[in-house]
């Protein structure tokens, strides 16, 4: 990583991406609302018998097997984003930049999953995780998920590997799975665990130490256990993620929340979610203020407890919010309709910077010897840049 950073270094002083230092503008901030009137609840073994049963018929493979059969070139970033702060970045290969039918979305790293410790690397990859939505063709329902997998460390090839994202279904004596059908908005990784949004439901839940081998033969409209007993394919992907569990959120505000996006605070222990909606006119998200809850993880593990109260509730100024951070006291929310980026403290009130277009979520990046950072992405067809700034650079 250090060396990207100093080669990113060189590519701002040579012109690319020179911004200057934004200039917050004071806004209004966030009011805090009941945070009692929002609970999760956590089952982490729905799944247990029939992934065992998977399992047992596929076997499994461990995330550097399928980093080392990584197929596919990230690239450099080319253009400047014309943020200020910018470090680092790449862009996923042609293939991907300009599929119509898949779209980026959540952003979470290996550093979530354990910090500043090894380098910040799990099992042995220092490791940038986006989940995508697919739609049934360009202008398509949403019809199913995955995660990709970017490995990000000199010692490593420029090289990402997707993995479908699936629910199992069928019995313990025939196994098989499912798509996963859900938007895939944001996606928190902690511990050996990934927590996927689901919009009307709160999250889904994936252990990175199950991912399934499967058949990459077939069609690619093919999915689960095959009329054979023996073949199960994946749309053509060699590796599936099979979901665990489930968090289900519940309110007593009288509005359920709408889960957009979410981020991992470490240093707090919890996971924080915001919602998409409007001021006025939408047909397909809320017109109504959105609102940023947080959620802590139970004592002393990276697993939510069976029953969990929300320790902070926040009622927004923001609209069209798809992505949140959070970390040590400070907050931050991306606005792609705004293309703004807001800072928020108890303390230091609201500030507002310029963002880039097409903007999702953000995941904070913990550094033990450089400069902490936020990792952000486009979505905008031809112009997925998946990139880092330095976090000071967007405080009061």
């Amino acid at each position: 990583m250090r060396k990207r950073l100093l080669v990113a270094a060189a590519v701002v002083a040579a012109g690319v991406g020179v911004v200057a230092v934004p200039e917050a503008q004071a806004a209004a901030g966030p009011v805090a609302l009941p945070a009692g009137q929002y609970t999760l609840a956590a089952d982490y073994h729905r799944y247990d018998a029939l992934n065992d049963a998977l399992a047992a018929t596929l076997g499994t493979a461990a995330v550097h097997t399928v980093m080392d059969n990584a197929n596919h070139d990230r690239t450099g970033i080319t253009d400047s984003l014309g943020i200020a702060g910018f470090q680092t970045g790449f862009r996923f290969d042609s293939g991907d930049n300009s599929d119509c039918a898949n779209y980026p979305q959540g952003i979470t790293t290996s550093r979530d999953a354990v910090g500043t410790a090894g380098g910040g690397n799990y099992d042995g990859h220092q490791l940038v995780l986006v989940s995508w939505y697919t739609k049934d063709g360009c202008d398509g329902d949403s019809a199913r998920s995955r995660i990709t997998l970017v490995d990000w460390d000199a010692t490593y090839p420029n090289k990402y590997r997707k993995i479908l994202l699936v629910e199992a279904t069928g019995t313990a004596d025939a196994p098989s799975f499912k798509d996963v059908k859900v938007h895939a908005g944001g996606v928190s990784w902690y511990g050996d665990h990934l927590y996927v949004a689901d919009t009307g439901h709160g999250l889904r839940v994936f252990d990175l130490r199950k991912i399934l081998e499967t058949d990459t033969g077939g069609t690619a409209d093919q999915i689960g256990r095959q009329a054979d007993g023996a073949t199960y394919y994946a749309h053509n992907y060699a590796y599936v993620l099979p979901q665990v569990g489930t968090v289900t959120a519940a309110t007593t505000s009288g509005t359920a929340l709408a889960w957009s996006t979410v981020s991992l605070d470490r240093v707090d222990r919890s996971l924080v979610m915001t919602e998409f909606t409007c001021s006025s006119g939408c047909t397909d998200y809320p017109n109504r203020a959105p609102r940023a809850v947080r959620f802590p993880f139970a004592a002393g593990g990276t697993t939510f407890a069976a029953a969990t109260t929300a320790s902070q509730a926040l009622q927004l100024p923001w609209y069209k919010l798809n992505g949140v951070a959070s970390h040590n006291g400070r907050w931050w929310f991306n606005s792609s309709g705004s293309k703004q980026l807001y800072y928020w403290t108890p303390a230091d009130g609201a500030h507002t910077y310029a963002w880039v277009s097409g903007g999702e979520s953000i995941s904070y990046w913990e550094d033990a010897t450089g400069p902490d950072l936020l990792w952000s992405l486009q979505e905008i067809v031809g112009h997925r840049n998946v990139f880092a700034v330095t976090q000071a650079t967007y405080g009061a």
